[in-house]
């Protein structure tokens, strides 16, 4: 009785809203929630406004019906990875690492940066010291490039709105335009390269990860000093294809 006590029901009864959408049900006007939820119209509209205003709906400004929103489906994404991820992407991190010899990493967009959850560090003395949960510009690392280039139009488009991209050294693509071009290459040819962008003397390749959906969820990326990677770069990135491959039909993906 205690918890009953403590159960708000202007959150029960949001979450009830929201759980009536589904892929049958995509769409609804309020009077169909209302019927639905049995619940005033009023009540159903103010619901409805205060989930827009955080993005867990969305209106049609043509027929008012209302859908989820793209925090929904962000909030899918964060279970997916946080439930499914590792398991997926660990074989094929080890036997990239075996393949390559360097240190393998994977990693998430978050904003303007990438999150790196994931990583196997090289069995050589000279390595790269990474941690998990290190953060790093997006615009200037292979896997940031990467997840950047299969964002919608749209999506690009508001995140570089505004955006000065901090030079880091010389070679980083500090040019908005530049940066559309180059993301346009790495789209068309599946990986994503960054030859000592955010780093002198490093050198990584990424490949994306897909979910069941065909979503791009994460970046597979080899990483190491420049003049151990340079002799091998087409085997590399053979094998980062094929590893994120792997790891994209463990979560689902279906080429």
């Amino acid at each position: 009785m205690a918890e009953d006590r403590q159960i708000l029901s202007s959150v029960r009864n949001a979450a009830r809203l929201l759980m009536q959408f589904s892929a049958k049900d995509r769409e609804f006007g309020v009077s169909d929630l209302a019927r639905r939820l049995g619940l005033g119209k009023s009540t159903v509209h103010r619901l409805l406004v205060t989930l827009a205003s955080e993005h867990l709906v969305e209106q049609d400004p043509d027929t008012g019906r209302y859908r989820l929103g793209l925090a929904v489906y962000d909030l899918g994404a964060a279970v997916a990875t946080g439930l499914d991820l590792h398991e997926a992407v660990m074989p094929s991190m080890e036997q990239l690492r075996a393949a390559t010899g360097e240190t393998v990493q994977v990693a998430v967009l978050d904003g303007r940066e990438v999150v790196y959850i994931e990583r196997l560090d090289s069995p050589n003395t000279l390595r790269l010291f990474l941690e998990v949960g290190r953060r790093n510009w997006a615009h200037c690392t292979g896997t940031g490039k990467l997840l950047l280039a299969y964002l919608s139009p749209d999506e690009l488009d508001a995140l570089l709105e505004g955006w000065e991209l901090p030079r880091i050294t010389e070679h980083t693509i500090t040019d908005p335009e530049r940066l559309r071009e180059e993301l346009k290459e790495i789209r068309s040819r599946g990986y994503a390269q960054n030859r000592e962008e955010s780093e002198i003397g490093v050198v990584s390749l990424s490949g994306p990860i897909r979910d069941a959906t065909g979503r791009i969820r994460a970046a597979l990326s080899v990483a190491g000093p420049t003049p151990r990677m340079d002799p091998l770069l087409d085997r590399i990135i053979l094998a980062i294809q094929e590893m994120a491959a792997e790891a994209s039909r463990r979560l689902g993906w279906k080429p």
